[in-house]
């Protein structure tokens, strides 16, 4: 049986998106599939130092709230690597380790000495990169520095993980990679993680009234994922088809300027702005919302596409990154509409809205298609890769 060390930034219950809970599950199927796993994390004085969750042992070091200002936050990551690389000599002591895999930028110094020390393999899953948040434009502090410490250990680690085809080709070609060293491994779902509160005709009668159509944006307000080009496309709905409502439930660097475009279009009173919102809404949203629109410019994999197809709310996304794979072609799970244009997405939203055997064809074929993202597949691929990084290094 291997033991493996997982660095994260993020663990629950400390959830700053997604990567949280991707690596939790990994984790946890990981375990049920008969690997040791230890995940090296952060966490706050309320937190246990180390615990044993569903069969993952967790292992915290303690950190002050993250800084919002970007420069700030980059200074902030230097003290947790070191901090986190303290508590990794102090567990390498205690654990002989056959593997360090480590999640993005966040942890990649700590990662890469652990590795040395330990004289292991290290593998690094890349789940998007700086480049591709700021379309290029990393020429300036701290973007470059970023993009630099994701150009280094993507370089130096033994084996790369990336979610989607796109991914690997963009991480292949930005960080001049040979791609036989970058292995795609989806990220999962287990819609029985998707449950929503009690009483959702009451939360439905908050956003909309029973004879309007609520389209749903959902995701972190950055400009890389494009809320603006929906709101762009709203107003010609609205008054060609009448009664749509929108909710755009989510927070980020984006959102003022979101609310300054909505209420320019004069939108504000056809929609919500929810902010942050817990998983339980979250999952809540998917079953009350009649479309949820995924207009990213830039996105590794599109998980709130998955999330709302297996909740049973159709989706219209845009033909661009790992988007592509989440939704094929052909109009069999949901629709497309091309990237950046607003005019054309504005087509694609009309048309889901006025057609109901098309909206139910797609609710039922999504049903079936996200089964094929099991998160269960995810450990098994990410299982054998270690086993074939650990026995390359061994036989090296």
């Amino acid at each position: 049986m291997n033991r493996i060390l997982i660095l994260s930034w993020e663990y629950p219950p400390v959830v700053e998106g997604g990567l949280a809970r991707h690596v939790c599950k990994l984790a946890e199927n990981l375990v049920a599939q008969g690997t040791e796993v230890h995940v090296l994390t952060r966490g706050d004085e309320t937190m246990d130092e180390e615990s044993l969750q569903d069969g993952v042992f967790v292992h915290r070091v303690r950190e002050p709230a993250r800084p919002r200002d970007l420069a700030e936050f980059v200074t902030w990551i230097e003290h947790m690597n070191a901090d986190m690389l303290a508590a990794g000599v102090e567990l390498g002591d205690r654990y002989d380790f056959d593997l360090v895999h480590g999640h993005d930028w966040l942890v990649a110094v700590a990662c890469d000495h652990l590795a040395n020390r330990f004289h292991r393999p290290l593998v690094m899953t890349i789940h998007a990169t700086e480049y591709g948040r700021h379309q290029g434009w990393v020429e300036e502090h701290p973007q470059s520095w970023i993009n630099g410490v994701e150009r280094w250990i993507t370089g130096r680690a033994d084996r790369v993980i990336t979610c989607s085809h796109y991914m690997r080709g963009h991480v292949a070609d930005i960080f001049d990679l040979d791609e036989s060293r970058v292995t795609v491994i989806p990220n999962g779902i287990d819609p029985l993680d998707l449950q929503p509160v009690d009483r959702l005709d009451e939360l439905r009668a908050e956003f909309a009234a029973p004879d309007e159509q609520l389209v749903l944006l959902v995701g972190r307000l950055v400009y890389e994922k494009g809320f603006q080009l929906a709101l762009e496309a709203l107003p010609p709905i609205i008054e060609r088809v009448g009664k749509v409502r929108f909710l755009v439930a989510g927070s980020g660097t984006h959102e003022e300027q979101l609310k300054a475009q909505a209420a320019e279009l004069g939108l504000m009173e056809h929609g919500t702005f929810m902010g942050w919102i817990g998983d339980d809404v979250l999952h809540s949203l998917y079953r009350i919302a009649d479309l949820c629109v995924v207009p990213s410019l830039y996105e590794p994999f599109g998980l709130v596409a998955l999330e709302a197809m297996a909740s049973g709310c159709p989706c219209i996304v845009a033909d661009t990154g790992g988007l592509r794979e989440v939704v094929p072609p052909g109009e069999k799970v949901g629709l497309r509409f091309n990237g950046g244009d607003a005019e054309h997405l504005g087509v694609m939203i009309e048309r889901m809205l006025t057609d109901d055997e098309l909206r139910e064809r797609l609710i039922a074929e999504a049903s079936e298609h996200v089964l094929a993202f099991d998160w269960a597949d995810v450990a098994r691929q990410t299982g054998e890769l270690y086993a074939e990084t650990i026995a390359a290094r061994s036989g090296a």
